[in-house]
């Protein structure tokens, strides 16, 4: 054994029990009952249903299941073992799935695309009013975050004085505000200055803010302007407003050599849209208390206790019946193909593919062999991912310490295997049985109606 702390006094991964969450046990119960009364109860606010929430949902039901496959790890020196698995991956509805991706997307950044210069956050909101019309034209979300980054352009040309000049800018696209409400919004980290033609960093330390939100009211008009969803009577009645609703915040800086920073700011700006720690389950019929950001500032009526809030602080809980929590969660899942994490300027795609190409051939020139795509993917494993969340090596055998291997992987098409393997192992588990779906409500019982036969002159022909 490497270490020289004593095996016992170790930390060592154990499995995680997806079942035991609140958000499992309410999908489980009441996503049947949901689907049924989406149409009637949900969708003149939340829009049509889209098939996406189905499929995302039975997905993250089997994320961490063992009856579903798994992979074999063992022990090459005292030969124990145990089973890993497999995830969901879904987005906007599996909190463990995005916490791995956002570790995932703070490690390739700060590998591959971001460069050694000072960042900030840049967070780009809109009003309230116009928030509707992004929640049933999802596709307004990509237009609202590259309406983000013209503003982002426009700006650094104005404060660099350089005409010509990018900025790079990874934007984040969120669709929810801290009580899982829907709240468009830009989270973007953008480069504290631009980029010359020659690939010289000018820094621009500070913005004018008013002038930044000016730009950007006028960018959002004109994504709905074209649309036809505004006319210029109601942008003119908008921009008369005294407080417009439109905000940028770029108080949040990350020097250059903070990458510990930067990769907790980019977990904040890719979380999944929920969390389960603010989950409070209080009732047994599901209803569900969400906190907010300060759980330690709000009060349970229902548990007769009360914690004192600050003069002005607004509401930071909201009680939710369960089929409205679940309407509330699922309208973040993004559909496919629609990106939530977008590269601009100095950060897009094809200035980095040219850069990359660079890169090789001068590699290529000095004689050196260049990583490959996959050699750079092999890099972010399961374990280490593991390592980042929870600070454990799950490869460190608990009995004798040393560095297990995967040996195997069981699809989840061998059923009769997987069961075999679980029930010696002492994991096998039946699955748990589901409510039956509830009643539907009855017809009315209207009576027939009679007809009075003597009113009619049965003389007449």
């Amino acid at each position: 054994m490497s270490s020289a702390q004593p095996v016992a006094q170790q930390k060592f991964y154990r499995r995680r029990d997806p079942e035991a969450s609140p958000f499992y046990r309410l999908v489980s119960d009441y996503f049947d009952e949901f689907e049924r009364e989406y149409d009637p109860r949900y969708s003149m606010r939340f829009g049509f249903w889209r098939p996406v929430i189905r499929e995302a949902i039975e997905k993250f039901l089997e994320c961490g299941d063992l009856r579903k496959g798994f992979a074999r790890v063992r022990c090459p020196e005292c030969r124990e073992e145990f089973f890993v698995a497999y995830s969901c991956k879904q987005r906007g509805c599996c909190p463990s799935c995005d916490q791995k991706r956002s570790l995932v997307l703070g490690i390739r950044l700060l590998e591959q695309v971001l460069q050694q210069v000072p960042h900030r956050q840049w967070v780009f909101t809109i009003p309230k009013r116009l928030r509707v019309y992004f929640r049933f034209t999802r596709g307004f979300l990509g237009d609202l975050c590259r309406a983000a980054y013209d503003t982002v352009h426009e700006v650094m040309e104005l404060e660099s004085y350089e005409e010509g000049c990018t900025p790079g800018m990874v934007g984040a696209v969120q669709t929810f505000g801290d009580l899982v409400h829907w709240h468009p919004h830009i989270h973007a980290v953008v480069t504290e200055g631009a980029f010359d033609k020659e690939g010289c960093f000018i820094p621009v330390q500070s913005i004018l803010v008013d002038r930044a939100i000016e730009i950007w009211r006028g960018k959002v008009f004109d994504i709905l302007f074209e649309a036809g969803l505004l006319d210029l009577e109601d942008i003119g009645s908008m921009m008369g407003w005294k407080h417009s609703g439109f905000s940028i915040d770029t108080s949040v800086r990350i020097a250059a050599e903070d990458h510990d920073g930067m990769k907790r700011l980019v977990e904040y700006i890719a979380r999944c849209p929920f969390s389960l720690a603010r989950m409070v389950k209080l009732t047994q019929d599901g209803k569900v208390m969400y906190h907010g950001s300060h759980p330690k500032c709000f009060r349970f009526p229902q548990l007769g206790s009360e914690m004192d809030l600050s003069p002005g602080m607004r509401r930071n809980y909201q009680m939710f019946e369960p089929l409205d929590f679940l309407a509330a969660v699922t309208q973040h899942i993004p559909n496919k193909g629609e990106h939530q994490i977008r590269y601009y300027g100095y950060y897009s795609n094809k200035r980095r593919g040219m850069r990359t190409h660079r890169q090789q051939q001068d590699a290529n020139d000095a004689g050196l062999e260049p990583l490959s795509a996959y050699q750079l993917k092999c890099r972010i494993t399961w374990a280490a991912l593991i390592k980042c969340v929870y600070e454990v090596d799950p490869l460190q055998c608990p009995k004798c310490g040393a560095e297990m291997m995967v040996i195997g992987f069981i699809e989840r098409e061998n059923t009769d295997l997987i069961r075999t393997w679980l029930k010696a192992a002492g994991l096998w588990k039946e699955p748990a049985a589901r409510a039956p779906p509830p009643e539907p409500n009855p017809l009315p019982q209207v009576a027939e109606p009679t007809v009075d036969y003597e009113f009619f002159d049965t003389t007449c022909v």
